[in-house]
């Protein structure tokens, strides 16, 4: 089968034949339909993470927001058939330690991050092997396309999850988001479906546009010369009550935790680069003084993913209206390349 493979980081990807997936006996392999190009895939490309003891291997498949049919079951599963029409979330989690019996299958501890480590190849690749298949895999509802499931990828997730259970956003609430690439468009996009009063922060003005039709009810175009909190502080009257970085870079992240008001929440989305590597410095005494709260935030435990299915199902969530542009296998080398430079549209997918 056609996949696209990671040979040196920074170095446009591989596409070429790869054996099939081997099939576990708790596993089944998926016909990939659709998968999301993410800005977590050009972490990885770029060799991103060594501090974290995170970094993704060479000679390796990345991708890992899919969604298609299922074509080969595993003589141990139950719950999953020949022809299902699935999700894949990437945090995939074992199904039986204290985390996953818990309900936080995202945090499991013998989980594997599909498209990040040996043990789980991605999905760049026509099909791709989902393990612990009981637990992890997510039948699609009628009429949903598979498109639109891998737009939902690990940003809506990791959006939601935030918002719904970590931040616990309600009706009402003022939402900073800082970066309005897919994360953070998505962060938007649920913010508003869940009722809140929405601030989008990005330099480019495209992006802004698109959070807009998301539904942020203002925008901050930040920039040099640009206090942005207290750009949020004049809109909101006090500052937000959250705040997402959803980049990843020291100034984003410092300026989610000031734009808050006393007791705010901030919820860090984007993972860092080379530039920070992991650290970055905070307020913490002010923090103190105002009991502000900083929160990580990583995918959604399989088994809420539910919860979002039945807001796309619903029509609430559209995360297809964000997909700027459809792209094939060989395309995916230079949709991660444009990252580099922010220049990509919205929400990219690969289609099959």
């Amino acid at each position: 089968m056609q996949a696209a493979v990671l040979r040196e980081y920074g170095e446009p990807l591989d596409v070429t034949d790869v054996p099939e997936p081997e099939l576990e006996p708790h596993g089944v392999v998926v016909d990939v339909e659709a998968c999301g190009v993410c800005r977590s895939d050009w972490h990885a490309w770029m060799g991103h993470g060594e501090w974290a003891d995170d970094q993704v291997p060479t000679d390796f498949v990345l991708g890992h927001e899919p969604a298609g049919t299922v074509v080969a079951v595993g003589e141990r599963v139950r719950s999953v058939s020949e022809g299902d029409r699935v999700a894949v979330p990437f945090n995939l989690g074992c199904g039986a330690c204290p985390e996953c019996t818990n309900g936080h299958g995202n945090t499991c501890l013998d989980g594997r991050a599909l498209g990040f480590e040996r043990a789980a190849p991605g999905a760049f690749a026509e099909r791709v092997h989902l393990p612990y298949a009981d637990y992890n895999a997510m039948r699609l509802p009628d009429g949903v396309a598979a498109r639109d499931v891998a737009a939902l990828g690990c940003r809506f997730m990791t959006a939601y999850h935030t918002l719904e259970h970590g931040a616990v956003v309600v009706a009402g609430d003022w939402v900073a988001v800082h970066g309005c690439g897919g994360v953070g468009l998505s962060a938007v996009h649920v913010a508003d479906a869940l009722g809140a009063r929405v601030i989008a922060v990005d330099v480019d003005d495209g992006a802004l546009d698109r959070a807009s039709a998301a539904g942020a009810d203002a925008t901050v175009r930040a920039g040099d010369g640009v206090d942005v909190p207290a750009e949020i502080d004049a809109i909101s009257d006090r500052g937000a009550h959250v705040s997402l970085d959803a980049l990843g870079r020291a100034e984003t992240c410092r300026n989610s935790v000031a734009c808050l008001r006393e007791r705010g929440t901030h919820v860090q989305v984007g993972l860092t680069t080379d530039a920070e590597r992991g650290e970055v410095s905070l307020p913490t005494d002010a923090m103190t003084r105002w009991e502000v709260d900083f929160l990580g935030s990583r995918g959604m435990p399989p088994t809420r993913y539910d919860e979002l299915l039945g807001l796309l199902e619903a029509g609430d969530l559209d995360p297809g209206a964000l997909v700027g542009r459809e792209v094939g296998l060989t395309e995916v080398p230079d949709r991660l390349a444009a990252m580099t430079t922010y220049d990509t549209e919205g929400v990219e997918v690969l289609t099959f």
